[in-house]
């Protein structure tokens, strides 16, 4: 009998986050509200239909909110959350292991 149980909430925020591009579109709007091309723009591999559907996808589980200004032409921005803002420490330590963990020659 195993002794260790995996907690079904940790499980689901690895399963949440660990989608391809989540993390990157998270890192993105740490910096602020985006538009759609905005994000395209910093994130040049990924597809545009990748892209809306992460974004469908993270604003259904409460990450980012979409918020549409009636203007002429609609203006429509992206946003994190308080969810989605509490990443960013987790994001931050990351980036802080990336910087010393990650060599640039690997990533050629």
């Amino acid at each position: 009998m195993n002794e260790f149980e995996m907690c079904p909430r940790f499980e689901r925020a690895v399963d949440v986050l660990s989608k391809r591009w989540v993390a990157l579109i998270v890192f993105v709007l740490m910096q602020g509200p985006r538009r759609f091309g905005e994000i395209e723009g910093c994130l040049k591999s990924l597809s545009g239909k990748v892209l809306s559907d992460r974004l469908k996808e993270m604003e259904q589980e409460g990450i980012i909110q979409r918020t549409v200004y009636p203007e002429t032409p609609v203006r429509i921005e992206y946003s994190l959350t308080d969810k989605g803002n509490a990443l960013a420490p987790i994001l931050g330590e990351i980036s802080n292991w990336s910087s010393e963990w990650i060599e640039l020659e690997a990533l050629k």
